[in-house]
């Protein structure tokens, strides 16, 4: 299973884990497994409307930022990290 490193801002969302191994083959099946696994997850990382990655979120698979967005294949070891945008004045 991939691992899942859950950010600071949304581990209230994830029971305060800070990574969690998912199952899938996709980052779009990994999100919905997650979301599964942590319903108040729900709409933190994927927009329900847009059905795609949450404007502001980045998400790396294996070190490098996906390009390909929630077709993005995932193998069995990957580490996926969601990048939260920073804000500040």
């Amino acid at each position: 299973m991939a691992t899942v490193f859950i950010p600071n801002v949304l581990r209230t969302y994830a029971e305060g884990l800070d990574k969690v191994e998912v199952p899938g083959r996709t980052l779009r099946q990994i999100f919905a497994n997650l979301e599964a696994m942590h319903p108040a997850l729900k709409g933190q990382i994927i927009d329900i409307e847009d059905a795609d990655i949450r404007a502001g979120i980045a998400i790396v698979v294996d070190n490098e930022i996906t390009g390909m967005g929630l077709i993005q294949p995932v193998e069995e070891d990957s580490e996926i990290r969601i990048l939260p945008a920073i804000s500040g004045g």
